[in-house]
Formats: C-alpha cells, structure tokens, sequence
C-alpha cells in the first residue's frame, strides 16, 4: 500500500505503509559539545583557548565514581543546549594535564574560562547538585 504526503514545502512524496498510520517526526540532535581531549594541545586548542565555559572531566577508566558520574555530567552538559563545552581527560593517558591542575584524587570536574579555572568540584555529586554547579558555572560566564 502507498500513502501520498505532502512536506512542509508543498512537494508530494510516496511512502510505502504496511497497516500502519504515518506519523512525521521532527528529530534534531541536541547542541552539546563533549570530547575526549588527544593530547596536551588539542587541550590547549579546545580548552584553553575555547570562547566558552569548559567543563574539564578528570577521570581514570577504573575508576567507579568516575563511571557514575559520567552520564549525569554529560546529561546536564547536554541540557545547557552548547552554552558549555565538556572535556574528558584520562588522567593515565594524560597525567601532566591532572598534575597541572592539582588533580590529586578522581572524579574532579573544573571549569575553565579563556584559560583559567573558576570553579572546582571533587567527588561524585547528586544530579541536583551537578545541575546547580554547572547552571551557575553558565551563568557567571554571562
């Protein structure tokens, strides 16, 4: 069975169905920008020198806080809809980079503006808290 659609723009299209109504949906992918940082300067390049907020993600991959913490961080990031940018540092990849930053025990999370810190939190957090962190880490680089 063909079912004919008419677009947005007027334009007729074919679909073939099988017993099922169409439904048109609308999908766009979130604004959010979340990167596992490669080396010393790709963190200069996207991190320091980034006209946003980053959060710096310090983590170690046997790290069982660290795994908790990493899906709540990245949903808060991704609801800020690109207003903060979150960077992944594997501190056994890149122990130069937590030893610059006084990274003494993980998680930590840091945020950076044009290349200096202006928060810090260590430690696995609640969601709410996280939010909260992160929405006033926004706020203060308005």
């Amino acid at each position: 069975m063909q079912r004919k659609m008419i677009n947005i723009l007027g334009q007729t299209t074919r679909r073939l169905v099988s017993g099922q109504q169409i439904r048109p949906l609308s999908v766009s992918a979130r604004r959010q920008e979340i990167f596992k940082v490669q080396s010393a300067e790709d963190f200069d390049k996207k991190v320091k020198n980034s006209q946003q907020p980053v959060i710096v993600d310090f983590f170690a991959t046997w790290c069982n806080p660290c795994k908790l913490l990493t899906p709540r961080i990245e949903g808060i990031v991704g609801e800020q809809a690109g207003s903060i940018k979150l960077a992944k540092v594997d501190i056994d990849e890149h122990s130069e980079l937590a030893l610059d930053y006084d990274v003494a025990a993980v998680p930590v999370l840091v945020v950076l503006q044009n290349g200096k810190e202006v928060q810090r939190m260590v430690g696995l957090q609640d969601e709410d808290k996280i939010r909260a962190w992160v929405a006033a880490a926004v706020k203060q680089a308005k």
